[in-house]
């Protein structure tokens, strides 16, 4: 597994090694004892998570307060543009973001740590989007930041469409305002 530092403490872009012939490939998609030996972590997923949306589709910047969640996430149908954005207060990259694509074709895997926003967007047709969390999802400390908070400015690959967005996503909060 080849892992690579992202400009947020802590958010880490990880690449398996994949194994392909005429035939397909094949690839560990998690490893506990290899993804600890790569990045120093030794976490205890509890959840894991599948949706599927289409083109346009943008799902986030979500987080939790009371439960944060560390998530570790993939696509393994379509392409998206997956964004991380610190909200930790004590943090030096506290309100900068972090955006990599995400592909059936590239296989890389995002590591996003408990306390941070996170959020996509589908650029293919469709896209499966797969995720590991380190604790249990909770409606009641669940939020959302604004996906397009001017004091973030996320740069969203958005070729002039409108994002189709959740009622909730809409009612996004301003990152001052956390």
């Amino acid at each position: 597994m080849e892992v690579t530092k992202t400009a947020i403490n802590g958010v880490l872009l990880l690449a398996p090694k994949v194994f392909g012939d005429s035939r397909g490939f094949f690839f560990e998609s998690f490893n506990a004892r290899v993804f600890s030996k790569a990045t120093g972590l030794q976490l205890d997923f509890v959840q894991d998570n599948h949706s599927r949306s289409a083109r346009h589709v943008l799902r986030g910047m979500h987080f939790q307060v009371n439960r944060p969640q560390g998530k570790l996430v993939r696509v393994v149908r379509g392409e998206v543009f997956d964004v991380a954005v610190d909200i930790r207060r004590d943090s030096p990259t506290f309100g900068r973001w972090v955006g990599e694509r995400l592909s059936e074709t590239n296989q890389r895997q995002l590591w996003v740590p408990p306390g941070l926003a996170h959020g996509f967007l589908v650029l293919s047709e469709s896209a499966d989007f797969l995720y590991k969390t380190t604790d249990y999802y909770d409606p009641a400390s669940e939020r959302c930041l604004a996906w397009n908070d001017p004091g973030v400015g996320i740069d969203w690959p958005l070729e002039g469409q409108a994002p189709a967005l959740s009622g909730k996503d809409q009612a996004g909060l301003a990152l001052e305002s956390l």
